[in-house]
């Protein structure tokens, strides 16, 4: 299992040994915290780092905890890895936001990157962390495919196992199930939603990729739109995956993995519930709730195509 002790150090940038040239290329990222302390953020923070990302927006929306701003303004000064590479061009702004949603404040970052000419931009959540491998492969599978929109690798638990969030686009019934139904009732149905029988090993074209962790290319987000700010938490991700995939690629990449602390809080207090409902219902309103052709019609091709390869 990795810990954050065991990421090792980015040495240098991009030449032919497959690493990322600064000077040639830009690579942004933020962070939405809602009241985390610097502890909460050691993990993702030494992650980027050791990646070729230039520049971190932390946008802020606590509302009970508002010592992020001098604990980052201390370690902006202090840390020795920090300035080390800060010195190599590394740079990170806090934004103290109003709360108005995970998209929002993910927004507030994407037109700073837009305005300065950022390529790739990745959307990240704060208890997720890397080696420093990742970002550079990721970089180049989309370098070599210009189709390519967005990307997420492969999600692991702490303990190793893989986190099952590449999925098909959601009926009503497969939300909703997960929230007044018994699991063993709805196995089977959530098995083929979570894509489960791909084995998780293979890279999948996928309509709906987890908002822990998304690569995205920036020309993609100019053309397609960026978060839709109607969704205060929850269902973001999947609306922006597929408004992605309906023109380009939103794969799965297995072939380099991250670790996310990942908890489900919604399944288990009332009002991230109740959150996560209102959006369900929002995304229903948009898409469709009994007819939807792109999801039929995005679900049935990929599906397909798991089908066919493992016929190979």
């Amino acid at each position: 299992m990795l810990t954050i002790t065991d990421i090792p150090t980015f040495v240098g940038a991009h030449c032919a040994d497959g690493r990322v040239d600064r000077a040639n290329v830009m690579i942004t990222a933020s962070i939405v915290t809602y009241n985390n302390n610097l502890l909460d953020l050691e993990g993702i923070l030494r992650s980027l780092l050791i990646s070729p990302v230039q520049k971190v927006w932390i946008i802020d929306h606590s509302d009970t905890f508002q010592g992020l701003e001098d604990e980052l303004q201390e370690y902006m000064r202090k840390d020795e890895e920090y300035l080390r590479h800060e010195g190599r061009g590394f740079r990170m702004e806090y934004i103290k936001e109003a709360n108005r949603g995970y998209g929002c404040g993910h927004n507030v970052a994407l037109r700073k990157a837009m305005d300065e000419g950022s390529q790739y931009h990745l959307v990240v959540n704060p208890d997720v962390w890397f080696g420093a491998e990742v970002i550079p492969a990721l970089w180049r599978l989309m370098e070599e495919d210009k189709t390519i929109a967005q990307v997420m690798p492969k999600v692991l638990f702490l303990n190793g196992s893989v986190q099952c969030l590449a999925k098909l686009l959601p009926t009503p019934f497969d939300l909703f199930s997960r929230f007044f139904l018994p699991a063993k009732l709805i196995a089977r149905r959530n098995n083929r939603f979570e894509l489960r029988h791909s084995g998780y090993d293979k890279q999948m074209n996928v309509p709906f990729l987890s908002g822990c962790f998304m690569f995205f290319r920036v020309s993609a987000l100019k053309s397609e739109g960026i978060f839709d700010e109607r969704f205060f938490m929850y269902m973001e991700d999947v609306d922006i995956t597929r408004r992605l995939h309906a023109k380009h690629k939103t794969l799965f990449y297995p072939s380099v993995s991250i670790y996310h602390r990942f908890s489900r809080l919604s399944y288990h207090k009332w009002h991230l519930s109740l959150a996560h409902m209102f959006s369900v219902v929002k995304y229903f309103n948009k898409w469709g709730w009994i007819y939807d052709s792109g999801r039929r019609r995005y679900n049935k091709r990929l599906l397909r195509e798991l089908k066919n390869s493992s016929k190979e």
